[in-house]
C-alpha cells in the first residue's frame, strides 16, 4: 500500500519546489512535478530501469517501469511527457512510470530531441525511434509488444497521436506492433494558424503545415483514443479535445471524451500520480479504457489505490493557493 507524504513535509515540499529558484543551484533539478516524485508520494511495488539507450544520442534514452512480482507478460504503455516541445525530462514523471507499473504495465517513458535543436517532424521521429526499440526488445522486460498502448501529456499527447495517425513514422523505422488505443490528456490537435512565438518555432518551416494537425490526419483506421482534458485549460483549450473526437467519430473511430469540470493544464497529469490521484479519475479512466482493447485478456488487472481527499485545513488551503496558480489567468489565453 503506498504511503503518502505527512502533510507538515507536504506543504514543505509543494514551497521548495513553488520557490525553489530563488535558493540557487541547490534547487536546479526541482520542477513543478517534484512533490509527485517523493519516495513516499509515489506507487510502490514497481522496480526501475534508468537509461536505457533506444538510439544514438544523448536524448534518445528512455526509462523502464515494471511491476516488482510479475507472473508473465505484461502490456506495454509508452508515456510521451509534453513541454511545448522545448522542455522535458524523462526523470521528471517517475510518478507516472510507477503509477502504471503499479497497476500492471511495463511503462516506457522515453526522452526525445526539442527546440530549438530540432524542429517538426523531429521529435515524433524519435518517437517512432523509441517504438521500435520497445518491439525489439521490451519482452526482455517482461512487457508484451503486441499489447502496446500509448499515451501522453500535453505536446506529449500530440506526438502520441500524432504518430498514431500518420503512419509514415512508424513505417520509417520499422514499427509493425499494433497500437490497442492512444490516450490523450489535454494536448493540442487543432492549432494552425500557428499564433504563439513558441509553437511558430517549432512548427512555423513546415512545408505542408495544415498536415501537422491531427485533425486533418483522421482516417477510419486510426487507433481507439481517449481524449481527456480539463474543462479550464489556459494552455490548451478543450476544443482541440472536443474538434478531435468530432472528427474520429465521424470516421467510425471509437473515442471517448473525458473532461473534469474546474481543472486546467497541468492537473490532469499530477492527478495520475498517487499523490493528486483523488482529485480527478484520470489513472481509472486511462486504465479501464485500455482494458476494453485487451490490455489484460483475463480479465484481471491490478487495483489501482487512490488516498482519501486531505482533511487537513493548512493543507487544503495550499492546494486551493496551488490551483489559483494553476488555473487560467484569462479564457481566452490558451491554443
Amino acid at each position: 500500500m503506498t504511503r503518502l507524504l505527512p502533510a507538515a513535509v507536504l506543504r514543505l515540499v509543494f514551497v521548495f519546489c513553488l520557490f525553489g529558484s530563488a535558493v540557487g543551484p541547490v534547487a536546479a533539478q526541482v520542477t513543478v512535478w517534484s512533490p509527485f516524485n517523493v519516495p513516499t508520494a509515489v506507487d510502490q511495488g514497481v522496480r526501475k530501469d534508468a537509461d536505457v539507450a533506444y538510439a544514438d544520442g544523448q536524448r534518445k534514452k528512455l526509462d523502464i517501469y515494471r511491476p516488482e512480482k510479475m507472473t508473465g507478460p505484461a502490456p506495454v504503455v509508452m508515456f510521451v511527457y509534453g513541454g511545448a516541445w522545448a522542455a522535458g525530462e524523462r526523470w521528471e514523471y517517475e510518478f507516472v512510470g510507477r503509477a502504471f507499473a503499479a497497476a500492471g504495465y511495463v511503462t516506457v517513458i522515453p526522452d526525445y530531441r526539442l527546440f530549438p535543436e530540432v524542429v517538426y517532424p523531429d521529435f515524433l521521429e524519435d518517437v517512432a525511434q523509441s517504438m521500435k526499440w520497445v518491439e525489439d526488445n521490451i519482452a526482455q522486460y517482461g512487457g508484451d509488444k503486441n499489447r502496446f498502448f500509448i499515451a501522453g501529456h500535453s505536446a506529449g499527447a500530440y506526438n502520441a497521436v500524432m504518430v498514431a495517425l500518420d503512419h509514415s513514422f512508424m513505417r520509417e523505422y520499422g514499427v509493425t506492433m499494433p497500437i490497442r488505443a492512444v490516450a490523450g490528456i489535454s494536448g493540442p490537435y487543432n492549432f494552425y494558424p500557428f499564433e504563439y512565438g513558441q509553437v511558430s518555432d517549432a512548427f512555423g518551416k513546415a512545408p505542408n503545415p495544415e498536415g501537422t494537425q491531427p485533425v486533418n490526419l483522421v482516417t477510419s483506421d486510426a487507433p481507439p483514443m481517449l481524449l481527456a482534458t480539463g474543462t479550464s485549460d489556459p494552455i490548451v483549450r478543450k476544443e482541440n479535445t472536443t474538434v478531435l473526437a468530432e472528427r474520429l467519430r465521424a470516421q467510425g473511430v471509437w473515442v471517448t471524451e473525458k473532461y473534469y469540470e474546474g481543472f486546467g493544464h497541468l492537473e490532469p497529469a499530477m492527478a495520475l500520480g498517487a499523490m493528486w490521484r483523488w482529485r480527478m479519475p484520470i489513472l481509472q479512466d486511462t486504465l479501464d479504457f485500455f482494458q476494453t482493447f485487451g490490455a489484460f485478456p483475463s480479465g484481471v488487472a491490478r487495483a489501482v489505490y487512490t488516498p482519501e481527499p486531505p482533511v487537513d485545513d493548512k493543507m487544503t488551503a495550499l492546494i486551493k493557493n496551488m490551483d489559483a496558480v494553476l488555473k487560467p489567468i484569462s479564457n481566452g489565453s490558451g491554443r
